[in-house]
Formats: structure tokens, sequence, C-alpha cells
């Protein structure tokens, strides 16, 4: 048997510990990536009798990927450009 268990701290509120045998990997992943986990503490994995501290993998994992502003940047500058082109042209 093997499950998750999620350590999301509240600060002075405390501590939770989310723990659901029947939650995958990929489930954890995307509960993390939509926000509905956060400050979370720790990710622990147990499997059969041993139990593996998996939280920056799993982090890694649900880390949405950044766009560079450069990319950006070049689009706005293509829609301004194409708004010019409309704006000069003859009626």
């Amino acid at each position: 048997m093997q499950y998750f268990v999620v350590m999301i701290d509240y600060g002075r509120r405390g501590r939770e510990a989310i723990v659901d045998p029947e939650i995958t990997r990929r489930e954890v992943v995307s509960r993390i990536a939509s926000g509905e986990y956060a400050n979370i503490s720790f990710i622990h994995e147990i499997a059969e009798r041993s139990v593996e501290d998996i939280t920056e993998e799993i982090l890694a994992e649900a880390a949405l990927p950044e766009i560079a502003a450069s990319d950006t940047d070049l689009q706005a500058a293509c829609f301004d450009h194409a708004h010019d082109l409309r704006k000069h042209e003859a009626v």
C-alpha cells in the first residue's frame, strides 16, 4: 500500500496533515499546481514500511513553467505593430 502525507502549515492556527490512501501522486501534484494545497511543510510518501521525503520532487513537478519577459514583450510589440499598420492604412 502506498499513500502520501501532505503537511500544511497554517501559521499560528496550527498544522494539518492530509492523508488519503486513495489519492495518487498525480492528484497531489494537481492540487498543488491549482493552489488547493499551499504553505506546504513537507510531503512524505509512505510505501510498505518505508517513509520518504519527496517534498522537493513534488513541488518541482507542480511548478508552472515561467514565461520569459522577452517572449511577452515580443508578442506585445507584434500586436502594437499590427495596430499601427491598421491605423495608418488609406481609407
